[in-house]
């Protein structure tokens, strides 16, 4: 069985979102959903799904297994590279994000990434953990 990570994306869904909030007086955006407005201090934030597409504005690669509390493999041998990165969401957001990409040469500031769901790690109780990562879109002039 799968199962979602955290309750921050829609999921299962075809087309999945990033589930973040909206501030009904100020109009600020939050990732993830917040109850308090971090820029006002109001409570007046609405549930907002966010842009599927946004622009890689900053990468790196995570070439070593992080520290506990890590859900991942903690076992170096199974351990696999990942690239991380800053996206921006249309003119809505920044987020930080996993990327499905982690080839130095097939990743640049300022190319369109799109939302994914992808495997995470396997639990105790044998579920696939899934989770979000931004992929690159294809024609990007990036080899994909």
């Amino acid at each position: 069985m799968q199962t979602p990570l955290a309750q921050v994306f829609t999921w299962p869904d075809d087309a999945p979102q990033l589930i973040g909030s909206r501030c009904g007086d100020c109009g600020a955006t939050t990732f993830p959903a917040q109850d308090r407005c971090p820029r006002c201090g109001r409570s007046s934030m609405v549930e907002s799904l966010l842009p599927r597409r946004g622009t890689l504005v900053a990468w790196t690669t995570q070439g070593f297994v992080p520290k506990l509390p890590y859900a991942g493999s903690e076992k170096a041998d199974r351990f696999e590279p990942f690239g991380v990165g800053l996206v921006q969401l249309a003119d809505v957001i920044r987020v930080e994000s996993r990327l499905t990409e982690n080839d130095p040469a097939k990743l640049r500031i300022g190319m369109e990434v799109e939302l994914a769901v992808v495997p995470f790690y396997v639990d105790d109780a044998a579920n696939e953990v899934m989770t979000f990562a931004f992929a690159p879109v294809p024609g990007n002039g990036d080899g994909a």
